[in-house]
């Protein structure tokens, strides 16, 4: 049996957001109606960088992504985000496809915040502000572009260059290059930065406004000043996460936020167990730190058409 290998930019050729955005919304209601299996993500701090290791299954699909977060990359024309999956058969344990985790990761991230922006983002929402102006922030313009008629797109980052080239990716988008406290006056914001300190402050934040809070994904790193939270309805993608190296994980070790103070996790709010906004005056925030069913969900799709497909290189891998 041979297995599929594939580079990102096949990966690339093969992925669809709208269909990523279906998929990893399903996935969120098999995890909590018991259909999916997903340990934490587990981590190996390096003196530059950081490795995690995410497995996870859903029905008929069964992953494991080995991923790095180095944010010096870019000054040795590496990304700062790469990854690498291995897609098995659950049935027998065979390695069905290698391929590229980088496309995966940027995609499926941008579509589980725009899906948690569909669930408590106000109906109205026009306006996107992106607080970063790298990788993600493409693909978090393309998920929130699926679901919401953007009419304006404001970006804060402290490379214009890096906004020009988001411009020129998006040419039928209005975006603006803006302040941080500008691009904090929208409708959705969301923050795809490393830092490891707030970059947006509460007084920014309006009644009403939606916050996807995207860069903290590893222990010591904040985007959002703690009064924020404190404001907000808390919707995290996995509380075990969120806690140990979330939006939260700062301020929760410092005592300024309780985890008690969670309103729910994503799933439940997909599945209404708990709804989402209930009102127009309310801040949400949802913390994503990244989940592994999102991988598996993703990587069933870039298979699934790359085996129908018929036209990638295969090898006998392990025969």
């Amino acid at each position: 049996m041979p297995t599929l290998i594939l580079t990102r930019a096949e990966v690339k050729n093969l992925i669809d957001m709208p269909e990523v955005i279906r998929a990893v919304e399903q996935a969120f209601r098999d995890w909590i109606e018991g259909r999916a299996q997903m340990p934490p993500k587990s981590y190996l701090q390096m003196e530059k960088g950081d490795f995690r290791a995410m497995p996870a299954s859903l029905p008929g699909a069964v992953c494991i992504k080995w991923v790095n977060v180095h944010t010096g990359n870019p000054l040795l024309g590496l990304a700062t985000v790469m990854g690498v999956i291995i897609y098995s058969d659950p049935e027998t344990g065979y390695p069905l496809a290698v391929m590229d985790g980088s496309e995966i990761t940027a995609y499926r991230t941008g579509a589980a915040a725009a899906i948690a922006s569909k669930y408590l983002a106000r109906k109205d929402s026009k306006v996107l502000g992106l607080v970063g102006a790298g990788r993600q922030a493409y693909t978090q313009l393309m998920a929130h572009a699926v679901l919401f008629p953007l009419t304006e797109v404001k970006v804060a980052d402290p490379l214009e260059a890096s906004v020009k080239k988001l411009m020129a990716a998006f040419p039928t988008m209005k975006i603006k290059y803006v302040s941080v406290e500008e691009a904090c006056k929208a409708d959705i914001i969301c923050t795809i930065t490393p830092a490891r300190g707030p970059v947006v402050k509460a007084e920014w934040i309006k009644g009403g406004t939606h916050i996807n809070a995207i860069g903290a994904d590893a222990k010591g790193k904040e985007e959002l000043e703690p009064a924020i939270l404190n404001r907000a309805r808390v919707v995290v993608d996995d509380i075990r996460q969120a806690v140990s190296g979330g939006e939260i994980n700062v301020p929760v070790a410092r005592g300024l936020f309780n985890p008690k103070d969670i309103y729910g996790d994503l799933s439940e709010v997909i599945t209404g167990r708990k709804p989402g906004r209930t009102d127009n005056k309310m801040i949400t925030v949802f913390d994503s730190t990244g989940v592994a069913i999102e991988d598996v969900a993703t990587a069933r799709i870039i298979h699934d058409r790359a085996k129908a497909d018929g036209k990638y290189l295969s090898v006998k891998l392990v025969d």
